[in-house]
């Protein structure tokens, strides 16, 4: 009988190794990638990874349409605290998790594995946290997280003996040395570690809280990570700061109005209803952050600044 696990997959080394080690041990792995809208999109990487070590691979995409409402509700409205940003990584997890045992389900694949690390993490991955998002998650006992299986309790498989707990690891904290030793016996090639959830950038908390009250699509969101955001009378408007940024807005204009001027300064895209005041403060907004304005003009728009 073919063993099978299904591995919560991130790009991240440590679910890379979660994937090595499991197919050690002989298991037929099933990976498992989430495209989440404050992430970075790894898709073409996680996609090489599988392809170049043998696994089925299955995304969700949460960045659009029902799904993207879906996942945007734990975020407007968590269960549980939210850490120095506006991120909810308990409900985050919590919600990743469900998803996955009913996926599990489908599959008929009872052991779910994860690259967790404990005490990696200071929200999601304490001992108190990882059995509260088991036990929320209809979990209980059910996820295998090999890199510190050592150092936690038997999960169900291991009692029943399907899995040799022998071939896990103790690895606790922050550290990378084991990981790093187990990516050289693996001769895993995983990228540099890069910007992690948005909602956790402190800096950002205040245009998120607001911004994310909004009814929110793709585009939206997309557009939440760059420009100059600005709140007047309750008309959200966005401006490039450099030739990258205009080009995304400006990509938007058969959606939304878009202003570009004809002299050399930002783009802006108003992403609400606006009336002809808005739109000739939208126009000043434009002169003002370009070359043509000066910094004492823009005193007047930093109080709707977010």
């Amino acid at each position: 009988m073919i063993k099978k696990a299904i591995v919560l997959f991130s790009n991240g080394l440590d679910s890379r190794l979660a994937v090595k080690i499991m197919q050690e041990q002989g298991f037929d792995v099933l990976g498992v990638y989430f495209k989440l809208p404050f992430n970075k999109d790894a898709e073409k990487e996680v996609m090489k990874f599988a392809n170049e070590n043998k696994i089925k691979l299955k995304i969700f995409d949460y960045t659009s349409d029902d799904l993207l409402k879906d996942y945007l509700k734990i975020i407007k409205k968590p269960e549980f605290c939210r850490g120095a940003g506006l991120n909810p990584c308990i409900d985050c997890r919590i919600f990743l998790l469900k998803k996955i045992k009913k996926y599990a389900k489908e599959k008929n694949i009872e052991i779910i594995v994860t690259g967790e690390v404990l005490g990696e993490r200071p929200m999601s991955q304490t001992l108190k946290s990882m059995k509260l998002i088991e036990k929320k998650a209809g979990l209980k006992g059910k996820i295998l997280r090999p890199l510190s299986a050592k150092l936690l309790d038997k999960t169900n498989a291991e009692k029943k003996r399907s899995i040799n707990r022998n071939s896990f690891y103790d690895i606790c904290g922050r550290r990378r040395e084991m990981q790093m030793q187990l990516a050289k016996k693996f001769k895993i090639n995983y990228p540099a570690p890069a910007g992690g959830c948005l909602l956790c950038e402190k800096e950002l908390k205040k245009r998120f809280k607001t911004l994310l009250k909004k009814r929110m699509n793709h585009d939206k969101v997309r557009l939440l990570e760059i420009g100059r955001h600005f709140l007047i009378d309750n008309v959200w408007i966005v401006l490039g700061r450099n030739e990258q940024e205009n080009n995304i807005i400006e990509g938007l204009k058969n959606k939304y109005p878009v202003i570009t001027p004809d002299f050399i300064g930002p783009s802006a895209i108003i992403l609400d209803k606006c009336n002809k005041k808005i739109r000739q403060e939208v126009d000043e907004l434009v002169r003002v952050y370009s070359k043509q304005g000066e910094l004492e003009d823009r005193d007047k728009f930093e109080k709707w600044r977010l």
